[in-house]
C-alpha cells in the first residue's frame, strides 16, 4: 500500500507541476500589501496530499505567499494537535494581532484566500 501512495503521489506532484495555474498580476504596491498579510499566515501540510496541492494552487493562483510547514515533521505535529487541536491537514493558522485561529477543510481555506485576497 505504502508503495502505490507514494506512487500516486509522485504523479499529483508532476501534474501539479505540469499545470500549474497562473499567478495572478498586481502592482508592486498590492503586492507588497498582499505579502504583508500572507505574514501572519502558514500552511500546514503533507507535500503529496491532494488536498495540500489543491490549496496550494489557489495560493499560486491568488499569488499569496504563504509559510508552508511540514505536518510530518514531530515538532510540527505536536504544534498541529496541541494548538489546533487535531492531526488533519491541510490546516491555515492565522495569526491575526495575537489571536490564533485553525482552520481546517480544503475548501474553507480556499474560501478565505478567495475573501481576503481576490
Amino acid at each position: 500500500m505504502f508503495v502505490v501512495r507514494w506512487i500516486l503521489g509522485r504523479i499529483i506532484l508532476l501534474l501539479n507541476f505540469v499545470f500549474a495555474p497562473k499567478k495572478r498580476q498586481r502592482s508592486a504596491d498590492d503586492q507588497q500589501q498582499v505579502d504583508l498579510k500572507a505574514q501572519s499566515l502558514s500552511l500546514y501540510q503533507y507535500n503529496a496530499c491532494p488536498f495540500c496541492v489543491k490549496v496550494r494552487r489557489e495560493m499560486r493562483r491568488q499569488n499569496v505567499n504563504i509559510n508552508l510547514v511540514d505536518a510530518k515533521q514531530d515538532s510540527n505535529k505536536q504544534e498541529l494537535v496541541n494548538e489546533g487541536g487535531k492531526l488533519q491537514v491541510p490546516c491555515l493558522k492565522i495569526n491575526n494581532n495575537g489571536k490564533v485561529e485553525w482552520l481546517y477543510e480544503s475548501k474553507a481555506i480556499m474560501n478565505y484566500l478567495n475573501t481576503e485576497f481576490a
